[in-house]
C-alpha cells in the first residue's frame, strides 16, 4: 500500500509538472481584449499590438483572415479570429463559440479591415457548427465552421486553401496573424489591427513536454522560443505556410505569451474532411 501511495503521488507530481493552459477563454482573455481594442479604436490611438513578438500587418497582407466580434449570451463582447474558406464559409476555433462555460450568441465577421470595431466588410451570423466531439476539458477537436451571407472577394478579402495529407510540417516556418495582444499585460495604441509573426512548427513530441496529454495527433504546435507566437485575442486565427492553412489557434500557457512556451493549434489536415463536408 505504501508503495502504491508513493507511486500515485509520483504520478500526480508528474501530471502537475506540465504547463497549465488558459481555460474559459472568453472570461480569461477575450472579453478584456475586446474592451481594450474598442477603447483604443474610439481613442484613435491604435497600432494593432497583437501576436506576441510580431510586427504590424498591412491591409491586404492576410486577406483570408477575418476578425470576430463576439456577443455572448451574457451580453458581454469578446473577440477571436477566423479564416475565410469561401464566400460563405469560415473556420475558427470551437472555443470561440463555446469555451466550456461561456456561450456565444452571435458573431460579427469582419473581413478586409485593419480595425476590428469599424471598417471592412461586416456580416453578422449565428450559424456556427462546432465539431461534434469538441471537448473543452481536453481541448480536443477545437474546430468550428461559420456560415454567413455572401462575402464579396476583393484585393483585401480572399480565401485560403486547406492543408491536406500526412505532412506534419515539423521544422517548417509559418506565419500566425491575429488581433490579440502583442505582449503579456500589453496595451493597445495607434492605428492598425493585425499583427503577424514568423514561427517554426515543432514536433508533437517536443510540444508534449510542455502540455502533456493535451497534445494529440490532431494538434500542431509552434515554438515559443524568443517569446513569439499567438497571444490573448488570437484564438481561432490562422497558422499558414505556403498559402495553406495548417493550424487554427487553440491554446497556450496560462503563464503568458512571452515565457517561451509553445503555441498549440488544431491541425487542419486532421479536420480537412470534416471542414470540407460543411463548405
Amino acid at each position: 500500500m505504501k508503495l502504491i501511495l508513493v507511486t500515485l503521488f509520483g504520478l500526480l507530481a508528474l501530471a502537475n509538472a506540465y504547463e497549465p493552459i488558459v481555460r474559459y477563454y472568453h472570461e480569461s482573455e477575450g472579453i478584456a481584449e475586446a474592451e481594450r481594442i474598442k477603447a483604443a479604436e474610439l481613442a484613435a490611438d491604435f497600432d494593432g499590438s497583437r501576436v506576441v513578438g510580431g510586427s504590424a500587418a498591412s491591409l491586404g497582407q492576410y486577406p483570408y483572415m477575418c476578425g470576430l466580434v463576439i456577443t455572448l449570451n451574457s451580453g458581454a463582447t469578446s473577440v477571436c479570429g477566423s479564416s475565410l474558406l469561401s464566400n460563405t464559409r469560415l473556420v475558427t476555433a470551437a472555443h470561440c463559440w463555446f469555451d466550456g462555460r461561456n456561450q456565444a450568441r452571435q458573431f460579427t465577421v469582419v473581413c478586409g479591415s485593419i480595425r476590428l470595431f469599424s471598417g471592412g466588410t461586416r456580416v453578422t451570423t449565428n450559424r456556427v457548427q462546432m465539431h461534434g466531439s469538441w471537448n473543452p476539458n481536453t481541448v480536443r477537436n477545437d474546430v468550428a465552421v461559420i456560415t454567413t451571407n455572401n462575402i464579396a472577394m476583393n484585393n483585401n478579402i480572399a480565401r485560403i486553401q486547406l492543408a491536406s495529407g500526412s505532412n506534419n510540417f515539423a521544422g517548417s516556418w509559418a506565419h500566425v496573424a491575429g488581433f490579440g495582444l502583442q505582449r503579456d499585460s500589453g496595451s493597445i495604441s495607434t492605428n492598425q489591427v493585425k499583427h503577424h509573426v514568423r514561427v517554426q512548427v515543432i514536433t508533437n513530441a517536443v510540444c508534449r513536454n510542455t502540455f502533456g496529454s493535451l497534445i494529440v495527433d490532431s494538434t500542431i504546435c509552434t515554438s515559443g522560443a524568443g517569446g513569439v507566437g499567438p497571444c490573448g485575442g488570437d484564438s481561432g486565427g490562422p497558422l499558414v505556410t505556403n498559402n495553406r492553412l495548417i493550424g487554427i489557434v487553440s491554446f497556450g500557457s496560462a503563464a503568458g505569451c512571452q515565457r517561451g512556451f509553445p503555441g498549440a493549434y488544431a491541425r487542419v489536415s486532421s479536420f480537412e474532411s470534416w471542414i470540407r463536408a460543411r463548405l
